[in-house]
């Protein structure tokens, strides 16, 4: 499920960029480097929620966005360029990431069955 911020489901267009990735060996500071981006994330007008799988070292994380500016403002901030750099030196052997414009979406609770 979608983590929305605030929980309020946005209305189509919108991004998201989707981040898949398969950890290394070293995983030294990689949850609390994640608990960091995550908080960073959350404080920035236009990041409207995320979601996020791992399994058996492998992961997806979709971050969901107002526009381009607000992720060019997130790709130029501090703290996610060192995540990023750390990332690439130790932390994944692979990941790919995909910028995609949400032009409609839709959502159904089908409750427990």
């Amino acid at each position: 499920m979608i983590n929305w911020k605030d929980g309020k489901v946005p209305s189509p267009p919108y991004y998201a960029n989707i981040f898949n990735y398969f950890v290394g060996d070293d995983l030294e500071g990689y949850e609390e480097m994640d608990d960091v981006t995550l908080s960073l994330v959350h404080e920035i007008d236009g990041f409207l929620g995320y979601e996020s799988h791992k399994a058996n070292g492998r992961g997806s994380f979709i971050s969901y966005w107002r526009d381009k500016e607000v992720i060019d403002q997130w790709r130029k901030n501090a703290q996610h360029q060192q995540a990023k750099s750390e990332g690439k030196q130790r932390w994944y052997k692979y990941y790919h990431s995909m910028l995609v414009k949400v032009e409609s979406a839709h959502f159904h609770d089908l409750g427990q069955r």
